[in-house]
């Protein structure tokens, strides 16, 4: 499977001094073509195991491939196989968008004029033609999240990894770059490596996600497929009176088992689905129960997460390990 675009890991481990397990032997396979969404809440391996595939940072134990080749013995010609977008882009305020196309290319060895072709392919897919000649100081973050993308495909590599890449962008931006790396997938058959924080990212582009939570995969598998294992719809009810939300809770045990809600709400996953709600709202008018707000949920990566990990990964700040600066 590693061969071509592949990812194949196995018992992958990273252990730091002071005996502290940043990773602490996983498995995962990752197909050509396929965009794999890692998630993790802080601190549960993500950048570990995304700076060890990139050969940044040797694995204690395990073995790991990227398009066929073994992280621990073939790190030059991995760099030269894949690109990598991380956390910290490596970009000069003092070049323009242009110039930093001149020395990627450079540093990958591409002619002239390959360079020229290539640059103005790229700067159009991501949008950035017009600010090419402009300095980088003056970009946008949403400019420079693009502009480290198309860095990262100067050399059209095979495999790209991604660590979490829209952080801090506007919707619009985001957006964007959502569409290119599908279409980076889709269309050219690059397999990519992306973790995030953003549920909704990994459920908009993966075709698999793994969850990773104190050094080891707690769950992986479609999007669809891990919602479905959470179960079918549930039931949020906030009472009017808080001092009723025992009572309340009470009443909603009645039609399925209790469920994760907000501080103020009781809340239930329906045994039988949403046509429950009828039968629910007479019970509650039966015992008296007003309530302030009654919502229904479809089962979402978020129910996933709390499942497998016991917390929210939305918002969740900076990963296990300060990694290095962007390399590609």
């Amino acid at each position: 499977m590693a061969g071509g675009n592949g990812i194949l890991v196995s018992g992958l481990r990273r252990e730091f001094k002071g005996g502290i397990k940043a990773v602490d032997g996983i498995d995962l396979e990752v197909a050509p073509g396929e965009i794999y969404g890692f998630l993790g809440p802080n601190g549960a391996g993500k950048s570990t195991t995304v700076l060890m595939l990139v050969t940044l940072l040797p694995p204690t134990g395990g073995r790991a491939e990227v398009a066929g080749l073994d992280v621990a013995t073939q790190g030059p010609a991995i760099r030269r196989t894949i690109g990598a977008a991380l956390q910290d882009s490596a970009l000069d305020d003092f070049l323009t968008g242009r110039e930093h196309f001149d020395l990627q290319a450079g540093l990958h060895g591409l002619t002239r004029e390959r360079t020229r072709a290539r640059t103005q392919e790229l700067l159009e897919r991501v949008g950035l033609t017009e600010a090419a000649d402009r300095k980088v100081g003056g970009y946008s973050g949403g400019m420079k999240r693009r502009l480290d993308l198309a860095l990262s495909l100067v050399h059209g590599p095979r495999v790209l990894f991604l660590d979490e890449p829209t952080t801090g962008l506007d919707p619009q931006s985001r957006s964007a770059l959502w569409g290119e790396v599908e279409r980076l997938a889709r269309e050219d058959g690059v397999t990519v490596f992306l973790t995030t924080q953003y549920l909704e990212e990994a459920d908009v582009l993966a075709d698999r996600v793994g969850i990773i939570d104190h050094g080891r995969i707690v769950a992986e598998g479609t999007p669809s497929a891990l919602k479905a294992e959470i179960g079918g719809v549930a039931l949020e009810a906030i009472p009017v009176n808080p001092q009723d939300k025992e009572r309340l809770a009470a009443v909603l045990a009645r039609f399925g088992e209790a469920a994760a809600g907000s501080p103020r709400a009781a809340a239930v996953r329906l045994a039988e689905g949403a046509e429950q709600l009828a039968d629910v709202v007479r019970a509650l008018d039966a015992e008296g129960l007003a309530v302030a707000d009654l919502q229904l949920h479809q089962p979402s990566l978020d129910d996933v997460f709390l499942e497998k990990t016991g917390r929210s990964l939305e918002g969740a700040g900076d990963d296990d390990a300060e990694p290095p600066a962007a390399a590609r």
